[in-house]
């Protein structure tokens, strides 16, 4: 292993070259992929870290990415589109798929159902992927995975916690750790801090589907798991920007600590208008905080908010940092949560196809087959990864959900500018 550290590390000169042309979306591409395998077959798949390290050729292995490039929720889907693009090249300056590249077409699922199921439905039979890799929102993910699940076309959710995503159909699987694991963490983390909070107001995104599961999570964790008091719940759309009388309730209540279930543009714009009315007290935010854009939506008000994380630019492992020094060379900070996951679900795609065409090789396979294998081949497997070791638990009547061993709490630490910020995880 330690001469493929080494060879990973010499990849990043070549890789910084590749990120420069991995800027533009990939076009669609009609026709059914097939592969002209290069290797023998095993039976056993490569790690990120033990794939080859000559630079892929060949005609490339369309994957589909559908996140939000546009509406509310673009801060998210952007950073999930340029994780992938890093996995991109860093996967086919390792050899790709046995020496055949991958090719990205990534298709904007906006910020609602309609846009993920036309995302959906443009790589699916234009385009013609082997699989897809999307959508941002859980929402948007009970209306377009249908789709995928009854072509047969596998999908990877980079960020879809909400209750159910898995069981949606057996092609759907998820890479984004349920909210009930990971939520809670955070409220632990607060008493921690100050182990005198008796009140908790929370307030959720009512138009949203992962923020009301996730607030039912939080809500439950409160008055049954930590035996605190639940004050005043609030509610709002993902579309408001005025949150004055959200932020007045609130301070009315008198909380300890106030937990905000929604996306960075309108869980930012509440943290700060809290801030500015004078709440002093801890804050916990929910998964949709999990993104360095939050800094420049609630900007100095963001400091000291709490959130649990399924990943940490920490871990020690050679496939994180190399990810994690590519994420920072591309956009001068460290990475979260969910670049960091949709980075995996493009690695996962890569390592599956590697192996179905060193067990079986895919010139000749047609497409509905060679989705079919490839799902198989991705709920099967055990993959190394930024997120840690992690597997796929095959559910009786649905997918697959992710078997993760390691979660985190950062709390938001913000420079003096008041515009950039680093997520620090408490130990």
């Amino acid at each position: 292993m330690r001469d493929v550290v080494v060879r990973v590390v010499v990849l990043f000169a070549t890789l910084t070259m590749l990120l420069t042309a991995c800027g533009q979306a990939a076009p669609s591409t009609g026709g059914s992929q097939s592969a002209s395998p290069t290797a023998a077959a095993t039976t056993a798949a490569p790690t990120a870290a033990t794939a080859g390290t000559t630079a892929a050729t060949g005609d490339p292995i369309l994957i589909g990415v559908a996140v939000a490039q546009t509406s509310n929720v673009a801060l998210l889907g952007q950073d999930q589109a340029d994780a992938a693009k890093i996995a991109e090249a860093y996967f086919n300056a390792q050899g790709g798929v046995n020496g055949r590249p991958i090719k990205l077409v990534i298709q904007d699922a906006a910020g609602d159902e309609q846009g993920a199921i036309n995302a959906f439905n443009t790589l699916i039979n234009t385009s013609k992927v082997v699989g897809i890799v999307g959508p941002t929102l859980s929402q948007q993910a009970f209306a377009a995975d249908k789709i995928a699940n009854q072509a047969g076309v596998p999908v990877l959710a980079p960020s879809n916690t909400a209750k159910g995503i898995p069981e949606i159909g057996s092609y759907v699987t998820r890479v984004s750790a349920p909210v009930a694991k990971v939520a809670p963490n955070a409220i632990q983390a607060a008493l921690n801090i100050n182990p005198n909070i008796k009140k908790v107001s929370v307030g959720y995104a009512q138009d949203d589907a992962f923020s009301k599961s996730e607030t039912g999570t939080f809500q439950r964790a409160v008055t049954d798991t930590f035996k605190l008091t639940l004050g005043t719940v609030q509610t709002w759309s993902t579309k408001d920007t005025d949150f004055t009388t959200q932020a007045t309730a609130f301070l009315n209540d008198q909380p300890d600590l106030v937990i905000i279930s929604g996306l960075a543009a309108d869980g930012g714009n509440l943290v700060r208008q809290l801030r500015d009315l004078g709440y002093k007290g801890l804050i916990v935010g929910g998964n949709g905080f999990n993104t360095s854009h939050i800094y420049s939506v609630c900007k100095e008000a963001c400091n000291g908010i709490l959130v649990a994380q399924a990943y940490s630019p920490a871990l020690d492992t050679p496939i994180n940092k190399a990810w994690s020094e590519q994420y920072k060379r591309q956009k001068n900070m460290e990475p979260g949560q969910i670049p960091a996951q949709t980075f995996t679900c493009v690695q996962i795609m890569v390592e599956a196809l590697t192996a179905l065409d060193k067990q079986n090789p895919l010139a000749g396979m047609d497409l509905a087959a060679l989705r079919t294998a490839l799902n198989s081949q991705i709920q099967g497997g055990t993959y190394q990864t930024p997120l840690g070791e992690i597997s796929f638990t095959k559910l009786e009547n649905g997918g697959g959900d992710i078997n993760q061993k390691q979660f985190y709490v950062a709390q938001i630490k913000m420079n003096p500018d008041g515009a950039t910020g680093t997520f620090e995880f408490i130990k």
